[in-house]
């Protein structure tokens, strides 16, 4: 049998660490039990606010309000009180995710065991961040040769402004030694994501960075944030400590059939066309052909843990899995893309019984056949033979990017990442700023702004095309109601949509200052004139309409959310996700449950605002 070139997607790789992160633990933050002794600048706190106005380098903690509870690690430190905080326990390979909220102009460093840190730094704004920016591994200050790490920049700035709760997650692999204690292995981040934002894939960490616990490394340490630079808040930290001993596969034995053939009790019970021992353990390979084909595998796995267990397959076709006779999972179709449930499946320690049902009734897509393994101590590991993991076809993702001048793209767009809430009159605007938005032209409202790469368009042109774009961010959706309306009373809902007669679009025209689109359309008999554009002083979006015939009862929603707190006359901060401010005659109201921050139109038809993340 002629064997295929091995290609591994990182894609797929990455989608598979994700799903496993499920079983990440929380790190309880009720007190500082988990955590070693220190000077006193940190606390356990219910919640904090940031003014995002004052910079820690001249206000000091002034801007700071936190409130009595639990759930949020707060550094507040000074000149006389700056320790660093060390976790009580140590850890190897790791995955650890968080919440982080910074100040203006605040610095502070999350150190994996201890030595190898990822910068933490109000880098909002930043053109071309390096190591010191937030999510740089920093370098170290050695000058002797062979001890120097001049570290590593962030691939892109995934920062947000300060004073807004951000996410970071981590995957990283301890350093390795063999029994002299000599080391064998770097240190390594395997992935490192800010705010939804890839920032380092497989970096290799030869050494310590600078300000680390000890200089010498280990195959263990500690969690440490450094405490001395400035303040620095966490929540939702969620982790899993990982060992390195392996999941083994035995001697596979298989039986195949000539198909087509779907489900396994279609062909089971059935005579095979032959049988054998796979010499590359489990694998779709011991098929004669490619397409219309049976097999069932049988092998034992042998896990080092009591433990619950997690699978995740990749593959064209259909695929059943059972463990000592109890099903896994199974596809009760026969398309890949089915979805199947993986609940956590308890294992003892030792070898039990697996048995593999692969089978395919069509030849649309390659065959395609990947088991990965994984528990809440182990990261996923492969149970087949690396020349099973192929796909034939494989679509290059077609991004859109930004150049000189804003793009302009008409697309769907699944609001809030979900199908049925698609919008079909939608259009991107993608900035050369890296400030991107999404507009709904079926309603007149701003759907979604996100900062760095525009969109990935794949989904529009791929195969059958869908129409749709996924923005390329990490994307704070706004509204998919409308924001402008006639409210017969100040207590008044908006509407949820507009009938034909009520809302009909005028197109767009270019700003030959902004080379932003002015959107145009009529609302209840008020044109309007609606355009959002970056602006570089401020580092914010500007929304501004004009509105003519405005009619008694006019109002316009800038925000609503959960949470709308103010930060002074004319700040807000909506669910700790972004800023807004106005100078508009506006006020907060709730309304069914949630907060809306609300603006009267005036006579004149001008409102306007800033947009701050």
């Amino acid at each position: 049998m002629k064997k295929r070139i091995l290609l591994v997607f990182m894609t797929s790789l990455i989608l598979t660490s994700t799903s496993f992160s499920q079983t990440l633990k929380p790190l309880p933050l009720k007190d500082l039990s988990n955590f070693k002794s220190q000077a006193g600048n940190w606390a356990i706190v219910g919640d904090v606010m940031m003014d995002p106005s004052k910079d820690v380098n001249k206000s000091g903690n002034e801007g700071i309000k936190a409130t009595d509870g639990s759930g949020v690690l707060l550094n507040r430190n000074d000149d006389k009180i700056k320790s660093h905080l060390l976790t009580a326990w140590e850890h190897g390979d790791i995955e650890i995710e968080f919440d982080f909220m910074m100040p203006k102009g605040s610095n502070s460093g999350f150190y994996l065991q201890g030595r190898y840190e990822i910068q933490l730094l109000d880098s909002w704004g930043v053109k071309n961040p390096k190591y010191s920016d937030l999510g740089g591994i920093y370098r170290n200050w050695e000058n002797t040769p062979g001890d120097i790490y001049m570290g590593k920049a962030p691939m892109v700035n995934a920062a947000k402004a300060p004073g807004l709760w951000q996410k970071m997650y981590i995957s990283f692999n301890a350093p390795r030694f063999d029994k002299s204690g000599k080391k064998i292995q770097n240190a390594r981040f395997n992935l490192v994501r800010v705010n939804g934002a890839i920032i380092h894939e497989n970096i290799e960490v030869p050494l310590p960075t600078g300000g680390p616990v000890d200089k010498k490394e280990t195959a263990k340490g500690p969690i440490m944030i450094q405490g001395d630079h400035g303040a620095v808040a966490f929540k939702n930290i969620k982790y899993r400590i990982l060992d390195n001993d392996p999941i083994t596969v035995g001697p596979v034995s298989y039986k195949y059939w000539e198909g087509p053939y779907t489900y396994e009790t279609d062909y089971k019970d059935k005579a095979p066309k032959k049988s054998g021992v796979s010499k590359d353990g489990l694998t779709w390979e011991v098929s004669d052909v490619e397409d219309f084909f049976a097999l069932h595998m049988k092998t034992e796995i042998d896990v080092p843990y009591d433990d619950q267990y997690y699978f995740e397959p990749t593959y064209n076709g259909y695929l059943a899995v059972y463990i000592d006779d109890a099903i896994v999972f199974k596809n009760t179709g026969a398309w890949f893309w089915d979805k199947i449930s993986q609940p956590a499946f308890n294992l003892t320690k030792g070898k039990h019984k697996m048995d593999v049902f692969y089978s395919r009734s069509d030849a649309w897509r390659s065959p395609a056949l990947a088991l990965f393994m994984g528990s809440n101590r182990l990261a996923p590991q492969p149970l087949h033979a690396p020349s099973s993991y192929f796909v034939k076809s494989f679509t290059a993702p077609l991004h859109v990017n930004v150049q000189g001048e804003p793009i302009i793209l008409r697309a769907f767009l699944d609001f809030k990442k979900d199908y049925k809430l698609r919008r079909t009159h939608t259009v991107g605007v993608g900035d050369p700023s890296g400030m991107n938005y999404v507009f709904d032209n079926a309603l007149g409202t701003l759907s979604c702004i996100w900062r760095g790469k525009f969109v990935d368009a794949t989904p529009m042109w791929n195969d059958r095309g869908d129409g749709s774009f996924r923005p390329l961010g990490d994307a704070i959706y706004l509204d998919n109601t409308p924001q402008l309306d006639i409210l017969a009373s100040e207590s008044a809902p908006f509407s949820t949509s507009f009938g034909d007669e009520e809302f009909r679009s005028k197109g767009y025209v270019i700003n030959e200052f902004t080379k932003t689109p002015t959107f145009k359309y009529t609302i209840k008999g008020m044109d309007v004139e609606d355009q959002s554009y970056a602006d570089a002083v401020s580092n914010s979006m500007i929304r501004s309409l004009k509105v003519t015939n405005v009619k008694p009862g006019t109002h316009f929603r800038i925000a609503h959310g959960d949470r709308i707190e103010k930060i002074n006359e004319t700040n807000y901060l909506i669910d700790g996700n972004y800023y807004i401010q106005t100078l508009s005659m506006h006020k907060v109201r709730e309304i069914n449950g949630k907060k809306e921050l609300v603006a009267t139109v005036p006579d004149n038809g001008v409102v306007s605002y800033f947009l701050s993340w």
